[in-house]
């Protein structure tokens, strides 16, 4: 629930709950309210503002936090769990909810991956080369497996995504 407060309503004070979304022009001079987690929904943000984000269609399952690859499947943009294992499934995003293939995945390019474990702080995170979807604090070493860096350990749940170019090794 929204905070509230006293509106003027034709000279009648009347208590109004403030908006937590937006959904458009009907709801200009609307005083805004932060929603549950405590932030302003993307809603209230100007055009251009906000996640950078698309709805893909996940072509396998994925977990919370896995580190995802966009692809073409038969002329739909799909995603897969990225892999380092060989050349073609690099990390160009991750997911921050579970999805079940056939279903929209929210696929995030950039900002914090929060839902991973075991990390320590300030580690360089490479995508891994054994573990579809995860990442390794060191790089693979291994001939036709890709080195790609995918961000820096904030703390032990979360990177800074910043993935680069990836390298197939020789």
């Amino acid at each position: 629930m929204a905070d509230k407060y006293l509106k003027n309503n034709g000279g009648v004070l009347t208590e109004t709950e403030a908006t937590q979304t937006s959904s458009g022009a009907a709801d200009a001079g609307k005083i805004p309210a932060l929603d549950s987690v405590g932030r302003i929904d993307s809603t209230m943000m100007p055009v251009g503002i906000g996640a950078d984000i698309a709805s893909i269609v996940a072509s396998e399952n994925l977990a919370a936090g896995d580190i995802v690859d966009i692809y073409d499947n038969a002329g739909t943009a799909n995603v897969r769990k990225a892999d380092g294992a060989s050349a073609g499934k690099y990390a160009t995003g991750f997911v921050l909810a579970a999805v079940t293939s056939g279903s929209n995945a929210t696929v995030y390019f950039e900002g914090q991956n929060n839902q991973l474990t075991g990390l320590t702080a300030g580690s360089r995170m490479y995508l891994s080369a054994t573990t579809p979807g995860e990442i390794v604090a060191t790089a693979p070493t291994g001939t036709g497996q890709v080195v790609q860096y995918v961000g820096r350990a904030i703390n032990a749940t979360t990177i800074a995504f910043e993935p680069a170019q990836p390298i197939v090794l020789a």
